[in-house]
């Protein structure tokens, strides 16, 4: 009764029938491969169920600050990816304000921030990743390059390009800062919002750059990177997230946690691997 119900709703006969045999009609044949496949899926819904519960699938959508891809984020995602196949990464380059935008309209549900040390966004929860000194890109051209170490007074006087305060203003003002404390004013020549575009303008000649040391990995033809020995700026790159988050979000931060601290030249300090609350 239930097939024959079943086959008044669908329109057509699922089943040719005599009195000595039942066999399936070229509807039946035809759907046959789609009830398989339909009760298969439903075989597989309390595994697909208790995998979302415990972070082992689902969607994570994160954002990121530029310095970090050049640092330990590549070597991050790709380990995650291996443990949690099921996890699908959906990334997007973003700075310090447009990811709190996103945060607060819920477009993403984490991300790495750049910030001052030890000046983590307030309402997330965070966890510093990387903590890194400041380094200065100069063009090839600049006579300071013949110096593998460079002195703050041999550098303050030079035009800078720098980050606009609006997309990190903790890190802008600890920059801005140091100069002020030395009783001088830092000349900026160009603002840029990404690290790239900022060390691109380096090799082209508009000035200096105080940019993560992670960026020495960028290579940019027509730019050098020295340290500056009295001068010990760092940064900090977090990652944050909301504490009421989906278990993917928390499964992500518990495998960056576990991974193997970058990078190990002794040049960068080491990262604290303290979870710290806003």
């Amino acid at each position: 009764m239930a097939i024959q119900a079943l086959e008044r709703r669908l329109g057509a006969p699922l089943f040719e029938r005599t009195q000595r045999s039942v066999a399936l009609a070229p509807a039946g044949r035809t759907l046959l491969p789609e009830v398989r496949r339909l009760l298969q899926a439903a075989d597989d819904l309390p595994r697909q169920a208790q995998a979302a519960a415990a972070g082992l699938s689902g969607r994570l959508r994160l954002a990121f600050v530029s310095s970090i891809a050049y640092g330990p984020l590549p070597a991050w995602l790709r380990s995650f990816r291996l443990d949690y196949p099921e996890v699908v990464l959906a990334l997007r380059e973003a700075t310090l304000d447009i990811q709190l935008d996103a945060f607060a309209s819920g477009e993403i549900d984490a991300g790495f921030v750049l910030h001052a040390k030890g000046v983590v966004p307030s309402g997330l929860q965070a966890w510093l990743a990387l903590r890194e000194p400041l380094v200065m890109a100069l063009p090839d051209r600049h006579p300071l390059t013949t110096r593998r170490r460079l002195t703050f007074d041999r550098i303050a006087s030079e035009p800078l390009v720098i980050f606009p305060r609006s997309i990190a203003p903790s890190l802008f003002d600890a920059i801005v800062g140091h100069y002020h404390a030395c009783g001088l004013t830092p000349l900026i020549a160009q603002e840029a919002n990404q690290m790239q575009t900022i060390v691109n303008l380096v090799s082209a000649g508009i000035g200096i750059a105080w940019v993560p040391a992670s960026l020495m990995q960028l290579q940019r033809p027509g730019v050098v990177y020295r340290a500056l020995g009295d001068a010990p700026l760092s940064c900090d790159t977090s990652l944050v997230w909301r504490e009421a988050s989906l278990p993917v979000v928390h499964r992500f931060v518990a495998h960056v946690q576990a991974a193997q601290a970058w990078p190990p030249q002794s040049f960068f300090s080491t990262p604290s691997r303290q979870k710290k609350a806003s």
